[in-house]
């Protein structure tokens, strides 16, 4: 495949210096998600797990302090800020919401991988949401490539995931993945090296999130920010039963008086809160097995589906989905890395798996 910086009938001129650069860098797999972004580079597994938010100046758009207030810097931001400064998250349902904060969180990224060596220019696999369109995929493959990257491939993330879980997804046996991240629900039945079918849903932990502070200000008055409701959903939250109910405090605004307030809430009333969500997923599965031919259904009534992303650690989400569907559900392997781990193995075989990546002059 020809270079992608190259026009036709232009002398590439750049070949050398680029070849140079190369070599002296570091290619890596970004897991490029809504919620975190993760990296991983040959031989050296996962080495950069970060939140996907940015601090900004209001009217500029410039990244605080030199890229200082970049992932977990900015992340402890949210909600806190001063008027003149804004935490943003720049990925939205997994797709590019502000380019150029994009750019700037991956050159920070990307310049952290090389240890503050801004010259360096790797070669970068990204995953991305299956159902995003080709504008956005080249938006994705510009700002990596404006941010530092000599050559950007793109694998969508449930046969990232698939690959970083050890599922047999380039043979002919029917694989069944759920990747529940923070924007989107990848859902996928991969065989030979490909989906058979696959979609995208825009419900996943935002939401969660989301129905957990609805819940607080309907029921309890309280008004909380999105921090809380993540901790609420990693404390006591869960989709099905649970051997021992739990509870815990929450502190936030009155609705109603303004002043600061503390309420107790149990797992469940967040079960419930949560179980509109759960079960969107669960029917987005549904319509994926629907779709698969009988040969790969007949697989996936002893495979089952294999659940990773952050919303798989839900607790019990495998018992409620397989009770639903009627298919085993498991969680897979270390979720919250499986698409980062799968995207570094499609690094060390790119020219194995070539016919499954994007590049920009396919778009």
């Amino acid at each position: 495949m020809r270079d992608t910086k190259t026009l036709p009938g232009m002398p590439n001129i750049l070949k050398p210096v680029e070849w140079t650069l190369g070599r002296f860098s570091v290619d890596m797999g970004i897991d490029l998600g809504t919620a975190n972004t993760l990296v991983s580079v040959r031989g050296r597994g996962i080495i950069l797990n970060e939140p996907s938010v940015v601090a900004v100046k209001k009217e500029t758009n410039e990244v605080l302090l030199d890229g200082m207030a970049v992932g977990n810097t900015a992340k402890a931001m949210l909600g806190k800020t001063p008027g003149g400064i804004q935490a943003i998250r720049p990925l939205k349902h997994g797709v590019i919401a502000d380019f150029d904060v994009t750019e700037k969180m991956l050159r920070y990224f990307i310049t952290k991988v090389h240890e503050g060596r801004s010259w360096m220019k790797p070669q970068v696999v990204i995953a991305v949401p299956v159902g995003i369109t080709a504008v956005e995929r080249r938006a994705v493959i510009h700002s990596a490539e404006r941010a530092g990257a000599r050559r950007v491939y793109l694998v969508d993330e449930p046969m990232a995931a698939g690959l970083g879980c050890d599922l047999p997804v380039t043979e002919a046996h029917g694989s069944l993945i759920v990747d529940i991240g923070g924007g989107t629900t990848e859902i996928a039945v991969l065989a030979l090296g490909g989906p058979v079918a696959s979609t995208s849903l825009r419900y996943a932990g935002d939401e969660m999130d989301d129905a957990i502070m609805n819940h607080l200000r309907r029921q309890h008055s309280l008004l909380i920010g999105e921090q809380t409701a993540e901790r609420i959903k990693l404390t006591v939250g869960s989709a099905w039963p649970m051997d021992q109910e739990l509870s815990m405090e929450v502190k936030g605004r009155d609705s109603v008086t303004g002043l600061p307030r503390r309420t107790t809430v149990t797992s469940i009333e967040i079960r419930e809160a949560l179980q509109g969500t759960v079960r969107t997923i669960c029917e987005g599965v549904r319509s994926i097995l629907e779709e698969s031919p009988p040969e790969i259904a007949a697989d996936l009534v002893e495979g089952g589906a294999t659940l990773v992303g952050g919303g798989a650690l839900l607790y019990g989400l495998g018992e409620a989905m397989s009770d639903l569907l009627g298919i085993p559900a498991k969680v897979g392997p270390e979720p919250l890395t499986a698409v980062a781990r799968g995207t570094g193995i499609f690094l060390d075989k790119l020219e194995v798996f070539s016919q499954v990546l994007a590049t920009e002059e396919e778009e």
